[in-house]
This record gives structure tokens, C-alpha cells and sequence, in this order.
């Protein structure tokens, strides 16, 4: 006897989550897709729930539609929150710079909530409408993959557990609960790029080209990125040593690896040192896998990679933290606690050529003078207090938040 479609909606949700129950967030925009998991987590009742709206206030009735998911999340009995966004400048990609904001948003969200993870109501449709968007910008294995069920964002899990469904399927689940979903305008205005695939889509299905035809190859092309990964995480872990937070390549062998494999080791050991959530743009590592090829170097996502003496080295470049300070005892650049005698008022900052000039044996540390200019120190002010990269601790020590797993560990997750 075959399951309904609400009982196989089910098995999906409970087979994704099995027994969590640690707080779990859900994002809920109001559409078909979200709503629909809004729903099924609700009834699943596993694990207490908390739903986030992002708005992203770029339409007039973007608050209205936050509070119409807050009154059903309250039906629900259902925690709901609305975080607003008003980065956008009119610069740069829309569409990219508010999904980045989003994601930041509900991150931040989720650890001060005590959240473990966060559900997201992608679907088969969205992994078909994403596969064709990324072929038109010639996209390689890892941008025609399909999104994974679980990923890590930090110290969260995104969950999403409906990529094997399609949105017909969850709009008829909410049809049979009289659930009402709002429709986006934005997703019918042919300005978008997203609206053209889904408009591309509908010409392309008399030839077979659906989204289930579609969102199988993404599967296969996620299966292949995973496979490389596996390989790139090996040679990763057999080349790559660490030296006070540089990563150290030698030249030759990598030189001799497969280019789609140097390639991802150079992109997530730029992410091990930079701390970003993503990889560099595509064209940007391919111009420094050039220069590397022709024993040059580069800079690029805020870190420094240089080519001497048959050693590839990835390092922070001090333009990109020049700015940045931490209290003693917290995360400088997202990788680096510096801990000594108490100093009120101290900061750690970078060091700099400023600082640089008063540690005499900052040459001992085997460091080239750009990688200690970017290494934290303590500061009061103007004075300098302590460098404990640089050979001038003060009581003072620096450790690095971050291993040569961590690096396996980016290659092998997406």
C-alpha cells in the first residue's frame, strides 16, 4: 500500500531530523515553500521551535507580510521573531548581497536563541532552477551541485529537508489545511533571474529538460564534488604544514596535483585563513593559480600568497585587519585569542609596521616581515604591549583557533 503524500512529507522530516531535540529554528518568508515546513515541523513536534522572518525591506509590504507569519506562528504557539536588513546601497549584486545578509542575520539569530540548526524550505524546484542559472555563468562541478541536506554555517546547521520534494507537492499539502501562503511579486517580475529559469524551464520541458531531470544531475554533480573533495583533503593533509598561522605548501608537488584539486586547496586555504564563508570568485583564483604556476604570487580575499624558495605560502594580509580589535581573551580575526596580565584598556590589534619596529627579533619567528606586520598584538592606545608572534610576548601568548583538520574538514564539507 503506498503512503499518502502528507504521510511521505512526514517520514521525510523525521527521517532528516531522527530523534533531534535540541532547539531548532525555522526561516519563514510566508511563501508556498517555507510555510509548508513551518507546518510539518510543527506537527512533527520533536524539538522545540523558533521561526525567524528576514526582512529585507526592499518592498512596501515586506513588514506586512512578517507579521502575517508572526500571527500564524502564533496560531502555532510557535516563538516568531522579524530581523530587519538595510545594507543594500544600490551597489553590487542584489540578490547576492541580501541572501548574504540573510544567512548572517540568522546566524547571529540562532547562536543568541541557543538554536541548533536551521531549517530551510528549499525544494527539487530550487535545486533545478539553481543548476540552470549556474550554467549560464559556466559553472564547474561544485556550482551545478546540488545543495547539501546539512551544512555547517559556523557554529549552526542548516537543515534543509524537503530538496527531494517539489513545491506542486507542499502547495497541495497546505491546500488540504486551508493554509493560505503569500506569493512574492518578485517571483513573476521577468527582471529576475530566477523568474527566467523557472520561465526557461516551462519552454524546455517538451524536450525533457524538467526539473526532476534537472535536480538529478545536480544530485550526480554533488556526488562528484564530494568525491573531489575526498581527494583534495588527502593531498591537503599529506602537503600542507602550519607555521604561527601562515599555511606552508611546497611548490612541486602541488604544482604536480590535478588543477581541479590544487585549485581547491588553494580556495580553502585561503577560507582557513581569511575565515569566509564562501570561496574566492572563480576567475580570481584561476588569475592566482597562473601566477602561482609562473612561480609568481598574489593577493586576493584578504590574504597574501607568495611563491619563495619552493614554498607556496598563504598568509593574512595586513590591509584586510588593519582595522580589526578584540579584547584580550576574545577571537581577533576569527582565529587568533591573545591572553596575558590584566591590562585595563589594552586591545589587540594588528601589529603592523608601527609595532614591528619595536620587537628587535621579530626575524626569529622564521616569519616573512608581511605575515608578522598582520599578527595580532596587545596594544594601550599608541603604546605597544605585547607581540607574541613577533618575539616580544611580555607575559603574553597568542594561540591560533583554528588546525590543519579544520582545512581538511572545508574540503570535505559543502
Amino acid at each position: 500500500m503506498t503512503a499518502s503524500p502528507e504521510a511521505d512529507l512526514a517520514a521525510r522530516i523525521a527521517q532528516h531530523f531522527h530523534n533531534e531535540t535540541r532547539p531548532l529554528g525555522i526561516a519563514v518568508s510566508g511563501g508556498s515553500d517555507s510555510l509548508a515546513l513551518l507546518h510539518l515541523l510543527a506537527e512533527w513536534g520533536c524539538a522545540p521551535l523558533r521561526c525567524v522572518t528576514v526582512d529585507h525591506q526592499l518592498r512596501k509590504a515586506s513588514a506586512g507580510e512578517a507579521a502575517q507569519v508572526a500571527q500564524i506562528c502564533a496560531k502555532l504557539n510557535i516563538a516568531h521573531d522579524t530581523l530587519t536588513w538595510d545594507g543594500w546601497h544600490g551597489q553590487a549584486n542584489l540578490a547576492a548581497e541580501a541572501r548574504r545578509a540573510r544567512y548572517a542575520l540568522m546566524a547571529d539569530w540562532a547562536v543568541l536563541h541557543g538554536l541548533a540548526g536551521i531549517a530551510l524550505g528549499h525544494t527539487r524546484d530550487d535545486v533545478a532552477e539553481t543548476l540552470l542559472m549556474r550554467l549560464a555563468r559556466r559553472a564547474g562541478v561544485d556550482g551545478l551541485a546540488a545543495m547539501s541536506p546539512r551544512r555547517a554555517e559556523g557554529r549552526i546547521t542548516l537543515h534543509r529537508p524537503l530538496l527531494e520534494v517539489r513545491r506542486a507537492d507542499l502547495r497541495l499539502y497546505l491546500d488540504v489545511r486551508g493554509a493560505e501562503w503569500i506569493d512574492d511579486p518578485s517571483n513573476s517580475d521577468g527582471r529576475y533571474r530566477r523568474t527566467q529559469a523557472r520561465i526557461a524551464l516551462d519552454a524546455l520541458a517538451p524536450v525533457g529538460v524538467t526539473p526532476d531531470a534537472l535536480a538529478d544531475v545536480a544530485q550526480h554533480m554533488r556526488e562528484a564534488r564530494a568525491t573531489l573533495g575526498y581527494y583534495a583533503a588527502a593531498e591537503a593533509k599529506a602537503l600542507a604544514q602550519i607555521q604561527h598561522g601562515d599555511l606552508l605548501i611546497p611548490a612541486a608537488p602541488f604544482a604536480a596535483l590535478r588543477p581541479d584539486i590544487a585549485r581547491r586547496i588553494l580556495s580553502a586555504g585561503l577560507r582557513w585563513i581569511n575565515g569566509a564563508g564562501y570561496g574566492a570568485r572563480g576567475p580570481d583564483l584561476d588569475r592566482l593559480m597562473a601566477g602561482l604556476a609562473a612561480g609568481q604570487g598574489g593577493t586576493l580575499a584578504g590574504c597574501r600568497v607568495t611563491a619563495h624558495a619552493g614554498t607556496i605560502r598563504l598568509a593574512r594580509e595586513y590591509a584586510a585587519v588593519r582595522q580589526v580589535c578584540a579584547a584580550p581573551g576574545a577571537l581577533w580575526d576569527a582565529r587568533w585569542c591573545l591572553t596575558g596580565p590584566s591590562s585595563p584598556g589594552a586591545q589587540v590589534r594588528a601589529l603592523g609596521p608601527e609595532g614591528r619596529v619595536f620587537c628587535p627579533k621579530w626575524r626569529e619567528s622564521g616569519l616573512p616581515q608581511s605575515s608578522i606586520e598582520a599578527s595580532p598584538a596587545v596594544w594601550q592606545g599608541a603604546d605597544l604591549i605585547a607581540a607574541p608572534l613577533a618575539g616580544y610576548p611580555n607575559g603574553w601568548s597568542a594561540r591560533l583557533c583554528r588546525e590543519a583538520n579544520d582545512l581538511q574538514a572545508m574540503l570535505l564539507s559543502h
